[in-house]
């Protein structure tokens, strides 16, 4: 397999074990992150969340490409 569907499957196996890692580790509510709350509106913004999902997803890429 080469191209397309040989990405398509790392793909998918990344963001299964992602999806699954994420029932035991609760990303989203880290320090950090951004919460303004008014009276009947909450704005949630994941800042520390997006910052540490970015380097997560550049060195597993990183990995990737060094193996292609």
């Amino acid at each position: 397999m080469t191209g397309i569907p040989k990405l398509l499957m790392i793909v998918g196996g990344v963001i299964l074990v992602v999806g699954f890692l994420m029932q035991f580790i609760k990303i989203g509510k880290l320090p950090g992150d951004i919460v303004i709350k008014k009276e009947n509106t909450t704005f949630y913004f994941p800042l520390m969340t997006s910052i540490l999902l970015s380097v997560i997803l550049s060195v597993v890429f990183y990995i990737i490409g060094r193996f292609k």
